[in-house]
């Protein structure tokens, strides 16, 4: 069981670490088009207001999140990395950015997803167990499972989150497959 706790920590320190070769990667092999900046603009947009709202409600450590998006999936702002690599390579364009996006996906999040929750589950054991019950793990229930909370949404949460930080990144690399089209592949 160690050695499980072990690869995971591992998996999961590495997801940060790959994003920049993959990312780099999808820039190489990236075929954008008008169509498909556009989409993946709208798609990365919607991510990163999930990732906003969620960071929001997440006090990290304090206390267990059950408010905002968190009522409706156990793991917003991973959701919301999907919605935002989905978009990042729908502008990108092309299949080998889509199977590299699929690659990083699969290899990091079950493994950073499973560690969260052994972690959740020991800061807070009894409630994180009745919160597990009731929301699902990933993609949410389009009614909420968990008791509203009197939490609001805090900026003072977002900024403390550093959450602006990847929406600065998001918005920089879609600038760039901007400027991959404008400047080389606009027609």
């Amino acid at each position: 069981m160690a050695e499980v706790q072990k690869f995971l920590s591992f998996l999961s320190r590495w997801r940060v670490r790959m994003a920049s070769p993959a990312s780099l990667l999808v820039l190489i092999f990236a075929r954008p088009a008008k169509f498909s900046l556009l989409l993946g603009f709208f798609l990365c947009l919607s991510g990163l207001l999930l990732r906003a709202w969620a960071s929001g409600h997440l006090n990290k450590n304090a206390s267990l999140a059950t408010s905002g998006p968190y009522r409706f999936s156990r793991h917003p702002l991973y959701l919301a990395n999907l919605v935002v690599g989905l978009g990042l390579v729908a502008a990108a364009n092309s299949i080998i950015c889509w199977l590299i996006f699929l690659i990083y996906f699969l290899a990091f999040y079950p493994a950073t997803i499973l560690k969260e929750q052994k972690k959740l589950a020991e800061l807070f054991p009894e409630e994180y167990r009745e919160y597990e019950k009731k929301v699902p793990l990933l993609f949410p229930r389009l009614r909420g499972t968990f008791p509203a909370t009197a939490r609001k949404f805090s900026l003072a949460l977002y900024f403390q989150n550093k959450e602006y930080r990847a929406a600065l990144a998001v918005l920089g690399f879609l600038f760039l497959l901007f400027l991959k089209w404008f400047l080389w592949l606009k027609p």
